[in-house]
């Protein structure tokens, strides 16, 4: 391991504790938005993993910054690196996380049309309201059966069905749902004669949404994918570059751990830049 001045490790710590608030300025909203009201927690929720609590997420973040940094720091023997390594890693099983519940996300959209046409189907069988999405519960789409039938278990225990309402907007989390529960809301107060020709409708743009999104998606993956390479192309070379003892002490001087987080800093605004060019837009959820 090459010897490192205490100018370049102290440029080092600073150049990971500067990309670590930056860092931590991007997520501040939703981190403000976790301490007013537990969007952390509820991330955990939707992302249904056996077990996973909030404390067991955070202790993974500090887990995998550990490694991560531990790793860094052996495999090229510059503090820089591995300040950088533990910063990005600290956030790794959030982004996780977030896949996770993206792709939950589209299975449930992807799902909503069937359990649309159920609905109807009860509907015109003469099934009451609170009938017609209990039987979801027991027959309609695989990834929406455990929220209705926490709906109906919910309805059974209290016989309010605006209560299980809430309960099952809150557990999906979702603008079809709220769009979906607030038919029935208006169907049940106002009476429901329409609420047939309501549903089909959103069916018949929901299949159109989702086939839509989908070829989006499918001329995406390509160039999303190539992007992602992009930015990990440049740290791979690092790496193997600083497994010859010249090229550590070239990166091991301050301007050499500069030119890293400099590097550093650009990847990680291209990779946010890439992001949030090839976002879709989401459906705004509709107030409770």
């Amino acid at each position: 391991m090459s010897a490192i001045g205490p100018t370049g490790a102290l440029l080092g710590a600073a150049a990971g504790c500067g990309l670590l608030l930056v860092l931590l300025a991007l997520f501040a909203p939703r981190m403000r938005a976790v301490r007013r009201g537990g969007a952390l927690a509820r991330m955990v929720q939707q992302a249904e993993v056996p077990r996973l609590t909030v404390p067991g997420l955070l202790a993974g973040c500090v887990l995998a910054a550990l490694v991560a940094g531990t790793i860094g720091l052996v495999a090229t023997a510059l503090p820089v690196v591995g300040f950088l390594a533990a910063g990005l890693a600290a956030f790794a099983p959030i982004a996780l996380l977030r896949r996770r519940v993206a792709a939950r996300q589209r299975a449930l959209q992807a799902a909503w049309p069937d359990a649309v046409d159920a609905l109807v189907s009860a509907v015109r069988a003469g099934l009451s309201l609170p009938e017609s999405f209990a039987d979801l519960g027991r027959s309609g789409p695989l990834p929406l059966r455990s929220a209705f039938a926490s709906f109906a278990a919910e309805y059974r225990a209290t016989g309010s069905f605006e209560d299980a309402l809430d309960l099952l907007q809150d557990r999906l989390a979702d603008p079809v749902a709220d769009r979906v529960i607030g038919a029935f809301r208006l169907a049940r107060e106002f009476g429901g004669s329409d609420l047939g020709v309501v549903l089909r409708t959103l069916s018949s743009m929901l299949r159109d949404d989702a086939r839509t999104r989908g070829e989006i998606l499918g001329r995406q993956s390509w160039t999303v994918a190539a992007a992602r390479l992009a930015v990990a192309a440049p740290w791979v070379t690092l790496v193997l570059l600083c497994t010859r003892g010249e090229a550590a002490r070239a990166y091991a001087s301050p301007a050499g751990a500069l030119v890293i987080c400099v590097a550093a800093a650009l990847s990680v605004l291209a990779y946010i830049v890439m992001a949030r060019i090839g976002r879709l837009p989401l459906d705004e959820r509709m107030a409770a």
